[in-house]
């Protein structure tokens, strides 16, 4: 059986990496939903339809858990999604508990940069209101990373002078933790980390996305039996084309090269 990846784009592979390193004896199905990008600028509803017509699909191809690599997408359906299927289904949210912890014990602050829509999310604003007390989190959208993510473009000519445009307006010095609550965002986490003292922790929550599910599998007793070989799907269509695999393969290895 499978463990299904799902995403808008390729932003949940930062997801499928840890995934990976933890349970390298899996079988994969990633699910990038690039019809539909982008998922942060979408109305909920519009949103929710495109999710169920992935999980369906996916469902329907004998997996053992579906993970919902995308911030966005688990804002706006983790509930929905649960109580529809039977099978374990592990989202994922922006970092922000593990992030006020540290920064408030450094008298510090945290940024929490995403899309638009996971910061209008009630269910963003309920994880805030119940640990930030001593209102020290900021949100900051950041669309167009996702755009470069898409358009494979991590060159820091383009990316660089687009991160010091939104930042412009915070003094960077009074951040403790940077929150990446977006999965495509760790792609740049490298660039981003430059932008910022050097104190100043740039942190994801990939892999307790991915702790969650191998713990999840064990207690279910459905860890292993696979090779490690990943199918990949756009919208319901498998990616066959070598061009598009070798940029999957390519995006991979720099995220396993990275710290």
């Amino acid at each position: 059986m499978n463990i299904a990846v799902f995403d808008s784009g390729i932003g949940g592979m930062t997801v499928l990496h840890q995934i990976r390193k933890l349970m390298p004896n899996e079988n994969f199905l990633y699910y990038a939903d690039t019809a539909h990008l982008p998922y942060g600028e979408k109305p909920k509803n519009e949103l929710k339809k495109y999710i169920f017509e992935a999980a369906d699909f996916l469902v329907a191809r004998d997996i053992k858990a579906l993970v919902v690599a995308c911030n966005t997408a688990t804002s706006a359906a983790i509930e929905d999604l649960r109580q529809n299927y039977s099978i374990p289904i592990i989202g994922i949210e922006p970092a922000v508990k593990p992030a006020v912890i540290e920064s408030q014990s450094e008298m510090k602050k945290v940024l929490v940069m995403a899309t638009r829509l996971t910061l209008k999310e009630e269910k963003y604003h309920r994880l805030v209101e119940r640990i930030d007390k001593h209102d020290i989190v900021d949100p900051l959208p950041m669309p167009k990373l996702v755009e470069f993510a898409e358009a494979f473009d991590f060159k820091p000519e383009d990316i660089v002078p687009y991160l010091q445009k939104q930042l412009q307006p915070f003094d960077l010095n009074q951040y403790g933790t940077v929150v990446l609550g977006c999965t495509h965002f760790p792609i740049f986490k490298d660039i981003i980390q430059q932008q910022f003292p050097k104190e100043t922790h740039v942190i994801d929550g990939g892999l307790g996305t991915a702790l969650n599910l191998k713990h999840t599998l064990e207690r279910l007793h459905q860890i292993g039996g696979g090779s490690g070989r990943i199918t990949y799907f756009k919208s319901g269509v498998e990616v066959k084309d070598t061009e598009t695999l070798a940029h999957y393969d390519q995006l991979l290895k720099k995220l396993d090269a990275m710290p």
